[in-house]
């Protein structure tokens, strides 16, 4: 019997985003996929948003601008000591190792109820306050999206906002394609994107 893994949303979930298709560069088993192709970002964006995806993995996009300046959005997204800032699927969060400001330090998570989770040890990959990215990936926990990574960045649109492009590569989980696996990370992903622009309206 196929797991389930949908989530079910209200109305308009992606009003305000558009999800990118991938460019796809195979080499063997590996395909080497740039979810920046087609828009124009920042060089280190578009190296930041580039995998290599292997057999039984996917990977996907999410673009949302925010009308509001990047060091207005940055002032959120960096605190991985606080995802609940503007996470609302995260019920509890606490720094298991270093102080949330560098490479290697790790948080356990526990999420809200329905969800096919319960809890997740995540490492910080990458805090560049420069550039404004941003990159953890998944080491543990009660959970079924394993090897998860993602990469979130900010650059500055031409209209005077922000431009947050979050992507992420993951193992499609036994039982479910990968289209449903994209399906229901996109919908977490949208979700906690709306919740940022709101977020940084606020402050």
């Amino acid at each position: 019997m196929r797991s389930a893994l949908q989530l079910h949303h209200g109305p308009d979930a992606t009003n305000g985003f558009h999800t990118l298709q991938p460019h796809d560069q195979t080499d063997g088993l590996i395909r080497r996929v740039c979810l920046t192709r087609g828009m124009h970002v920042p060089e280190h964006v578009a190296m930041h948003h580039t995998y290599d995806v292997g057999p039984d993995q996917c990977c996907s996009s999410v673009v949302k601008t925010i009308h509001a300046p990047p060091e207005s959005v940055w002032a959120l997204l960096r605190r991985f000591d606080n995802p609940r800032a503007y996470k609302n699927f995260i019920r509890q969060c606490r720094i298991m190792q270093g102080d949330g400001l560098h490479a290697g330090d790790l948080r356990e998570v526990m999420v809200v109820s329905g969800l096919p989770a319960v809890s997740s040890t995540e490492r910080l990959e990458i805090l560049d306050e420069e550039r404004h990215v941003i990159s953890f990936s998944v080491v543990g926990g009660d959970h079924r999206l394993e090897n998860y990574r993602s990469v979130t960045t900010l650059h500055a649109s031409d209209e005077g906002g922000t431009v947050v492009v979050e992507s992420y590569i993951v193992d499609v989980p036994p039982g479910n394609t990968e289209e449903e696996t994209v399906s229901f990370v996109d919908t977490i992903v949208r979700c906690n994107l709306q919740s940022l622009a709101r977020s940084t309206n606020r402050q």
